[in-house]
Order: C-alpha cells, then structure tokens, then sequence
C-alpha cells in the first residue's frame, strides 16, 4: 500500500477537552500535509476547521452524543455541525437503551441524526468494548439498517480499544459494502494495516503521523 493511499484510510483526530486554537491549527496543517482523509475535532471548532480547510478536499469530522451515547439532543448537535461545515459526523448509540433491549429507540435515536445532517456521512459507535458478541451483532445490524453510513468499533475513551476481531464480526455482519470504522488505541503502522486486513474502510486515530512517519521509515524514506 503507498502512503497516499493509507493517509485515506484516516480520521486525523484530536478530541482532547483541553486541546487549543494552536492546538487545532496544528492539527489542521498536519492533514493537509499528509492529505489524511478527515480532520475529526470537537464540535466547537467544527465553523474554524472548516474554513482552514477550505478548497482543499478535506472532509471535516465532528462528533455527536459523545463520548457516552446517552444525551437526547444528538440530532441537534449533529445539525449544527453540519450546518458549521461538518461533512461527517461520529455518533454515540445508546449503549443502555442496546443492552436492554431497546431496539427501536436504539435504532430512531441513529435516524434522527440521520435525518438531521441531510445526506452528509453518519458513523455510529456502538463502544464494543462494552458489548458482548451477540450484543456487537445486534448494534451493528440495527446500524446498518438505520440509513447510516458506518459502524464504528469504540470511542476510544475508556471502555476498549479496536479488535482485529471486532473489525472482522462487523465486517462479516455488515458484508463488503457498508462502512467499517476501527478506533480506540490505534497507534502502530502494523496494528492499522492488521485493522484494514481485517476489513476495516476508515481509521480513526490521534496517532496518525506517527503512523505516517513509521510508514515513512519503514520505506525508507525518511
């Protein structure tokens, strides 16, 4: 795989509570170097990402219901991140409405935010570190037929990390077509190449350039 091609694999991501203005430029200015595929912030730098970003083919990623899928206004976050300039949306499902059995509200609370962003790319996290298998199958069949366009592995905040395994249950679930999203301690080039074997479309990581520059050694070419 050349570099180019892995740079598209990937959610460039800083979602730190602390990260500032000079913290987000940076970040900006390393996807456009790299020509990662998103640059995935914090709703409140969703309007200054994506005018830094302008004319560059750079797609803003921003986040609803995060980290812990139990807010009620989803819809309206992803709307106004949209509306901001977002071109992609990572949302969070209700991980206790899952695990009680709560499939329609589980599935409506994805279709508002669906709805809400008018055609733009919805990702739902479904935090498989919490989730047992029939419980990962069951969030990522009710994914699929929401209208979204991903299911994502975890936040990466707390509750586990991307599983080659995990990637390949959602990958078998979903079938070849459907967007398979690997996050949560992503921060080896071997481990994302293993996730994009396994079957994994996007990458979501706050590690990006040191893969990058790991790829670039490995090559030689740094």
């Amino acid at each position: 795989m050349k570099i180019e091609e892995l740079c598209k694999f990937i959610d460039h991501t800083l979602l730190k509570p602390d990260a500032t203005k000079q913290d987000i430029k940076k970040h900006i200015n390393e996807t456009i170097q790299f020509g990662f595929w998103s640059c995935c912030i914090n709703q409140c730098w969703v309007k200054f990402t994506a005018n830094e970003l302008k004319g560059t083919g750079i797609k803003v990623c921003s986040i609803s219901g995060f980290p812990l899928g139990a807010s009620i206004t989803k819809a309206i976050e992803a709307e106004k991140c949209v509306n901001n300039g977002a071109d992609e949306i990572d949302m969070v499902m209700n991980i206790g409405f899952l695990k009680s059995g709560l499939y329609t509200e589980v599935e409506n609370d994805i279709k508002e935010v669906v709805s809400a962003v008018r055609g733009k790319i919805v990702k739902v996290i479904i935090e498989a570190g919490l989730l047992s298998t029939e419980e990962k199958i069951k969030a990522t069949k009710i994914v699929f037929e929401s209208g979204a366009g991903f299911v994502k592995t975890n936040t990466g905040f707390g509750y586990g990390g991307a599983t080659t395994e995990d990637v390949k249950l959602l990958r078998n679930t979903v079938g070849p077509n459907f967007g398979v999203k690997a996050s949560g301690g992503i921060r080896t080039l071997a481990q994302t190449i293993e996730l994009i074997n396994a079957g994994a479309s996007r990458i979501g990581t706050s590690a990006s350039t040191q893969i990058v520059k790991e790829y670039l050694v490995k090559e030689n070419k740094l």
